[in-house]
């Protein structure tokens, strides 16, 4: 999954792409485990995904009401359509994926 910055995640949100947005920050262990679902996640399905270090984007942890992190935002055709904090587990982040993502 590429890092993104904020130029990244305006075209993706402008151009109105589906995908997902996985905000972390570095020092926390439920975002490394999250991170590495992610990764596996992304073997499995064909799906346009960034992720950003809310340490770096503030602004972005009010704009999106982020609570905590890790964070994942589902976007379909450049709006949010859920914001999930546990992610459990690979099979229950596929079935979240088939769920929002048209």
């Amino acid at each position: 999954m590429n890092e993104w910055n904020r130029t990244d995640l305006t075209a993706f949100l402008d151009r109105e792409a589906t995908g997902l947005v996985y905000f972390y920050t570095p020092m926390c262990g439920t975002c490394q485990v999250a991170s590495k679902m992610l990764q596996v996640i992304e073997q499995l399905v064909e799906l346009e995904m960034g992720k950003m270090n809310l340490n770096f984007y503030p602004d972005l942890a009010n704009e999106f009401e982020i609570e905590s992190v890790p964070c994942l935002l589902f976007v379909d055709a450049g709006k949010v359509r859920e914001t999930l904090y546990a992610f459990q587990s690979v099979p229950f982040l596929l079935e979240k994926i088939k769920q929002h993502i048209s």
